[in-house]
């Protein structure tokens, strides 16, 4: 069994074994004693380098040994692992050739924190949101079938993604193609099933026993001469199996069930990968494991260690904290449920993430974490508003992206009263364009009967989200992840004008707009160039009276907006603009038409040209190719 390390290492870890598997051929030829070894320097390594450059920490200590156990006995590259989330990945990638590029694990032109086909010819498929896996191996080995190919493919599902509907959708289509894939889950007491024991464990290993696939199958080849005799013996077999593990649903649907399996036995992995890895039609392996295993205080609480920074393992002086904006989103709720009892929380797995902690404590009636299924988490809202309740969904911009239909069918269109947070606007850091909320306003504004607004600092999000939850119809407030400039947060439940935006400076020639969390920066620039700078607050409706006054006052606007410039709040002031016939010049700032790749949000942003200097320089770019026009 795995070692149990108590302690992050300071130094690089000896790790002899480790340090030889740069391909993967060179793990399939260790012994069972050299992999049980292996696995200890893997957890080790993972606990060093993951200490210093931070990244998600948990979810990997606990499929160290399954990723042994699938690079042992699978022929890859060429057998295909597809892992769900990314999560899980840091392993993978550690014993795929990375092992010294994990030191630049999430940092600018570094490694990626999820699997990348562009990274490695291992990474099979690129992937940040959940539950996609299954639907992606499955492509692969229909695919492979029709190419009359012989790779393996296998789909890697776990950390709660199987809470998903697309998991099941894959599910239920894969039998119906009869493709020849695995499915592993990787139950982690974040899915379906705890039932590890002595009794299961016996079953699983009698189930992936030569001598009873050679029984079973002689078995049903006699018992079809009988009438209705097979039927009888597999309705049996089913029965039986019910009693020991969670098998029905999987066969039900077409699938083979083995398990449950101690994802931490090395020998029985390898024994349940190599039995399974040539059986036709689709197979289920579900392997039960313990996130942040092996490390101690990962496994006693592993949603604090999902992931880390690099900078919660050093010891730094004590200071007194921002609250984030997620912080500020959370006391909101809280203070707003204490004076409405129609107000409903709605969550898809991220209670921890947009701090719904307090609120699902002291109300924990009104609270719905919904599960990884961002789609049922809308149209769950949209059901209580029909009912005169008062859902506020707190949802990642990037998820929501994957319930777009829900939102204009369900509830848009029904002009329902469903108040979006919309957390992790703009550029996200590290975790890179996977999770980076860089459409919303853009897919948002579109769709008729929608509030959308953008605070630019703690109070200003205090203030819209009151004003959205008061709109009878849907609203959305967009923020991003991280902290504000420290703005002073009043205690009320106050509202603002809708529609109205605020000029915070005056000045003359130029006219800065900002929608969102870029005004301080602009009001830097602003002081050197003495330009007027208005906090817009509101992409719909935009302040199209404050607008034209600015169009007619100034030589130039300029529209700043941490979204794509394609189709975001720039493009409805120039909508706006033309269809008045103004004709003055506007520029505009904002997210470009490509992924920006990961890096601190600080490299992000003057990447971007959405740091004071960069919205100077662009500012001062424009105004000379104005002039040389002239």
């Amino acid at each position: 069994m795995p070692k149990i390390f108590h302690e992050i290492p300071t130094t690089r870890p000896v790790t002899p074994l480790l340090d030889q598997v740069q391909q993967t051929e060179t793990l399939r030829l260790f012994t069972e004693p050299q992999l049980a070894q292996l696995a200890d320097e893997l957890r080790l390594h993972l606990l060093w380098r993951v200490g210093e450059t931070g990244g998600h920490f948990a979810a990997g200590l606990g499929v160290i040994e399954l990723t042994i156990a699938l690079h042992h006995v699978y022929n890859t590259p060429e057998d295909r692992l597809v892992w769900d989330v990314g999560h899980q990945g840091y392993p993978h990638k550690m014993l795929t050739g990375r092992l010294e590029q994990m030191s630049s694990l999430r940092q600018k032109d570094g490694i990626a924190a999820f699997p990348r086909r562009e990274e490695s010819e291992y990474d099979t498929f690129g992937v940040g949101h959940s539950s996609t896996s299954i639907s992606a191996a499955l492509g692969m080995a229909v695919a492979a079938k029709l190419k009359g190919e012989q790779r393996k493919t296998v789909a890697i599902i776990g950390d709660g993604a199987m809470t998903a509907g697309m998991a099941f959708e894959a599910l239920n289509h894969a039998p119906e193609v009869k493709a020849d894939m695995l499915v592993v889950l990787n139950d982690n007491d974040m899915s379906i099933s705890n039932n590890v024991g002595g009794l299961s464990q016996h079953l699983t290993r009698l189930l992936t026993s030569p001598p009873f696939t050679t029984v079973r199958e002689e078995g049903k080849k006699l018992l079809s001469m009988l009438p209705g005799a097979l039927e009888i013996a597999r309705k049996t077999e089913e029965k039986a199996k019910s009693l020991l593990a969670p098998a029905v649903m999987f066969e039900q649907l077409g699938w083979n069930y083995i398990g449950p399996i101690d994802g931490h036995d090395l020998p029985a992995l390898v024994a349940a990968l190599k039995y399974v890895k040539d059986l036709k039609g689709p197979q289920f392996l579900h392997v039960v494991t313990k996130k942040g295993k092996g490390f101690s205080p990962a496994e006693a609480d592993p949603i604090t260690y999902h992931a880390i920074s690099g900078a919660q393992m050093a010891v730094a002086p004590k200071t007194v904290a921002k609250p984030r904006y997620s912080n500020v989103f959370g006391q909101w709720l809280c203070d707003m449920a204490a004076e409405d009892s129609r107000l409903m929380g709605i969550t898809p797995a991220m209670k921890e993430g947009s701090d719904l902690i307090a609120f699902s404590q002291r109300y924990p009636e009104r609270y719905f974490d919904v599960a990884i299924a961002e789609q049922h988490a809308v149209t769950f809202a949209a059901g209580m508003a029909c009912e005169g309740a008062k859902p506020v969904v707190a949802i990642y911009s990037t998820f929501l992206q994957r319930a777009y239909d829900q939102l204009i069918h369900d509830v848009a269109l029904q002009n329902l009263d469903v108040l979006f947070a919309i957390d992790r606007a703009g550029l996200v850091g590290e975790d890179g364009p996977t999770h980076a909320g860089s459409f919303d306003l853009s897919y948002l504004r579109c769709i008729p009967n929608m509030l959308v607004m953008t605070p630019s600092d703690e109070n200003e999000l205090r203030l819209l989200l009151t004003t959205g939850y008061q709109y009878a119809g849907p609203a959305a407030v967009r923020y991003p992840r991280g902290t504000g400039p420290g703005a002073k947060i009043e205690d009320g439940l106050d509202s603002v004008a809708i529609g109205k935006g605020v000029v915070r400076r005056q000045g003359s020639g130029v006219a800065i707009l900002v929608f969102g969390v870029q005004l301080a920066a602009a009001l830097e620039v602003a002081e050197n160039l003495d330009a007027t700078v208005v906090d817009m607050r509101f992409v719909k409706p935009l302040d199209t009276a404050l607008t034209l006054e600015l169009a007619r006052q100034h030589s130039l606007l300029v529209t700043i907006e941490e979204n794509a410039i394609m189709g975001g709040a720039g493009s409805a002031v120039t909508e706006y603009l033309h269809s008045q016939g103004q004709n003055v010049a506007v520029l505009q700032l904002g997210l470009p038409d490509y992924y920006v790749e990961h890096a601190s949000p600080q490299q992000m942003l003057a990447e971007c040209g959405l740091d004071a200097p960069g919205i100077a320089r662009q500012i001062e770019a424009y105004q000379q190719l104005l002039a040389e026009k002239v």
